[in-house]
């Protein structure tokens, strides 16, 4: 009888009363396969260990690390992390690609979800949305003159990352008639201008844009991409918003500027360490939005990350290349050459 696939989901990813939190429908994609046997983990975990790693064919994660040391056993069974999400700086992509595991994540999920979070932010920065809250809520109305929003049509917007999400960013913003920048190395100038962009460094960016918005991916290039330097370009008048992850901007650095004036103000919905304690300086602070690395979750937007994500599960059970591979030079490693039969 041939052996099943095993397929092993963090317990992160069920509410607090037991339930998917992206709903049963896509399980049905798993249950759909007789091949596939899936479960739970026992336990939430913050990382994923060597143990887990020998249990199951597939892991689908959503906050947990996965590091080196669970797949550094050459007689490991799992061949796939698949990433409830796009991002995938908490896992060791170069050990899963030295050890013959695939990394998948869903870029296409998020796109629109994120996206709107970013437009949301802007538009919450520009109105004031949470100082006119806090003044119906204190019974301040005669103050409203006080607080006056900042109006959006032609003025400045700049996407720091210039990928699917910064894209769609882009996208969305287009039609309020602001004036669009972009800064990406990685980028090509005549598919941004398409959206009405115009690709230019990131110093120029930073020094003309009345709201930069970061969307690029966190890597060792990007880590503290927005340091002291940075926010010293940028207008006293502008806003920061950060969608995409906390380390890009260097913490400090944004808490000194918000604090002096250096810049008008700020949304996140990222920090460097997660969950932000709550005696941190960012949480003080009149001009800064902030939310719980979620603002883009939604009943559609966890369905369509689950469905993604666990197709990516499915194909590889079926012993065919899922179609979001973020390391697919991992595909050229002996485990997998033998799985997909080359």
């Amino acid at each position: 009888m041939t052996e099943k696939f095993r397929v092993g989901l963090t317990r992160d990813l069920l509410t607090s009363d037991g339930k998917p939190s992206f709903g049963a429908e896509p399980l049905q994609l798993l249950d759909d396969m007789a091949s596939i046997e899936w479960e739970y983990l026992s336990n939430v975990c913050r990382e994923i260990s060597a143990e887990q790693a020998s249990r199951y064919d597939a892991l689908y994660i959503a906050g947990a690390t996965v590091p080196a040391s669970a797949v550094a056993d050459p007689m490991i069974r799992v061949k796939l992390i698949a990433r409830h999400g796009v991002g995938f700086d908490a896992v060791d992509v170069a050990a899963m690609t030295a050890h013959g595991v695939l990394v998948t994540n869903t870029p296409v999920a998020v796109r629109r979800p994120v996206a709107t979070a970013a437009l949301t932010l802007l538009l919450a920065l520009a109105h004031k949305l949470l100082a006119k809250d806090r003044l119906t809520r204190g019974g301040r109305w005669v103050e409203r003159t006080s607080h006056m929003g900042i109006g959006l049509t032609g003025r400045t917007f700049g996407i720091v990352g210039a990928g699917s999400i910064g894209k769609e960013t882009l996208r969305l913003v287009h039609a309020l008639d602001m004036r669009l920048l972009a800064a990406d190395p990685y980028a090509d100038a005549a598919d941004l201008a398409s959206l009405g962009a115009r690709l230019i460094s990131l110093d120029e960016l930073l020094t003309e844009a009345d709201f930069v918005c970061i969307t690029c991916v966190l890597t060792r290039e990007t880590r503290h991409l927005i340091d002291g330097r940075a926010l010293q370009r940028m207008k006293p008048s502008a806003h920061l918003i950060n969608v995409a992850r906390g380390p890009i901007i260097d913490e400090a650095a944004l808490i000194d500027a918000l604090a002096c004036g250096r810049i008008a103000g700020a949304a996140l919905d990222v920090f460097a360490a997660e969950p932000i304690p709550a005696d941190h300086p960012l949480l003080a602070m009149d001009n800064v939005i902030v939310t719980p690395h979620s603002l883009c979750w939604t009943d559609e937007c966890f369905a369509a990350i689950a469905r993604e994500g666990l197709a990516s599960v499915v194909a590889v059970a079926r012993r065919r290349p899922p179609e979001t591979i973020v390391n697919p030079e991992a595909m050229a490693h002996p485990r997998l050459q033998d799985w997909f039969g080359y």
